[in-house]
């Protein structure tokens, strides 16, 4: 039998690290755990964590300076679970390279959910993927094709490159100034009513509900987010 993944929980409070590694464990999944950066960075180095959840509040260093270290120096996915609720904040942590953001207080089966998905697209390699599927939706990035229910949707090239950009990482929320800045430019990287407008017409085009769109899913004030697991 294969071995379960392993996961790597950086916090420093001792009830919520405690609360994070029954719930991992219980789910099946190898855990180290420490309480400050320093500990965390040894404890990768020698392990090499397949996914980190990372408190962002550590005692000696901030938690953000660790995201960038975690994927170069491991490979590992990173699930942000903090307390900071500032938005800025979900932004700063995602243009570093995080996977995910979640907020605290949490639900446990919603942080398993998030944990699974992170796991399986750094395991399968999502962003080599030429062909993914949400919903009755199916994106062909190597043809630059889109069918819904198996009829072609004609789409601008703007709203092909803003999906095709969350196409490829699929189940993991973009930034608005990642997205502006890969498809319009540096330049346009504060233009967020450029996004919203292709996004609007994104959802009219393919989702079933535009007015409840299930898969182009908004975090507010950070970013978009294609949903292909329910």
């Amino acid at each position: 039998m294969a071995a379960q993944p392993r996961l790597l929980i950086v916090e420093d409070d001792a009830h919520i690290r405690r609360l994070l590694r029954v719930a991992v464990e219980r789910a099946g999944y190898a855990v180290g755990e420490a309480a400050t950066a320093r500990e965390a960075l040894s404890l990768a180095d020698i392990d090499k964590p397949e996914l980190v959840l990372l408190d962002l509040g550590l005692p000696d260093r901030d938690g953000l300076e660790l995201i960038q270290l975690f994927r170069v120096h491991t490979g590992a996915a990173v699930i942000v679970v903090s307390a900071r609720e500032d938005t800025s904040e979900k932004v700063a942590a995602l243009d570093l390279g995080a996977d995910d953001y979640l907020t605290k207080p949490f639900d446990t089966e919603e942080l398993l959910a998030r944990v699974r998905t992170a796991l399986r697209h750094r395991v399968t390699g999502e962003a080599g993927r030429t062909l993914v599927a949400a919903d009755d939706v199916e994106i062909d990035l190597e043809r630059r094709r889109v069918r819904r229910s198996g009829e072609d949707v004609h789409l601008s090239p703007k709203e092909y490159d803003v999906l095709a950009e969350l196409a490829k990482r699929p189940d993991r929320v973009i930034g608005h100034r990642q997205l502006l800045r890969t498809v319009w430019g540096p330049a346009q990287e504060n233009q967020v009513d450029y996004l919203r407008i292709i996004v609007r017409n994104l959802r009219q085009k393919l989702e079933r509900d535009p007015a409840r769109p299930a898969l182009i899913t908004n975090e507010p004030g950070v970013g978009y987010r294609l949903v292909t697991e329910t």
